[in-house]
């Protein structure tokens, strides 16, 4: 068996800077507001009688874990996909 060296180095891309906290903040947003919203809409019929604090607590019991481990993740990846391809390629 031989083995083959090649000259040439291997290139390895970058790891993609950090969003700023701004962008961040904003993703969180755009992941919370909407959950929260939709979640109101469909807790209000069945919660009406409830204490506001219990009716909060079941709220972001399912919208916070729903943010953190979906929905914020898959935001940021398509910001990342989005940012690398709007980025001037080096060749």
């Amino acid at each position: 068996m031989s083995v083959s060296s090649s000259t040439e180095p291997v290139r390895v891309a970058a790891p993609a800077p950090a969003p700023s906290v701004h962008v961040r903040a904003a993703i969180t947003w755009l992941a919370i507001f909407p959950l929260v919203s939709v979640g109101m809409l469909l807790l209000g019929p069945v919660s009406e009688s409830w204490h506001p604090i219990l009716r909060a607590l079941v709220l972001t019991a399912v919208v916070v874990p729903l943010a953190v481990y979906v929905v914020v993740p898959r935001l940021l990846g398509a910001y990342t996909s989005l940012r690398r391809r709007r980025a001037p390629r080096e060749d």
